[in-house]
């Protein structure tokens, strides 16, 4: 299981299914809600015409996926997704470091995740990344995600 960028023309659906499903288990657990409500098929197309979409396949089907972005110095990963059956199988871990050969300029790859998600925190610690920063979505007070960071 190779990860591969992929662009138009794929199955968009197929890998929004994919990311919808694999973060479904965050409804009602993080405050404010995921931004997954607003993605959509469409909007990861539009993301791969500009920026990264890293997919790895099983049988021809997306069963884990990478967005990725530079921004500014940073790789910045987003919506890292690995449908149940194929979980702890590495292929985050995979999915990141095909990014980080993509990532030509960039000191570090970066990522954020809620606060409530410390098991997602200890999984990015287990990959090398550590917590660099704090931030609030807007109208709360509190931090509501941390950043995390590891040098490539």
């Amino acid at each position: 299981m190779t990860p591969r960028r992929v662009a138009a023309p794929y199955d968009w659906a197929a890998l929004h299914r994919l990311i919808a499903d694999s973060f479904a288990y965050m409804d009602g657990r993080i405050d404010p809600p995921s931004s997954i409500a607003s993605l959509t098929p469409a909007a990861i197309a539009a993301h791969a015409a500009v920026h990264d979409v890293w997919v790895i396949e099983a049988g021809g089907t997306p069963v884990a996926c990478l967005l990725g972005q530079v921004k500014g110095d940073r790789y910045y990963l987003g919506k890292i997704a690995a449908d149940a059956a194929h979980r702890n199988l590495g292929l985050a871990r995979r999915l990141m470091e095909a990014s980080a050969t993509n990532a030509t300029g960039c000191a570090a790859l970066q990522l954020q995740t809620r606060v409530e998600l410390v098991e997602n925190q200890r999984a990015f610690a287990r990959l090398g990344f550590v917590i660099v920063a704090e931030s609030s979505h807007s109208g709360y007070a509190r931090p509501t995600s941390v950043t995390m960071e590891r040098p490539i």
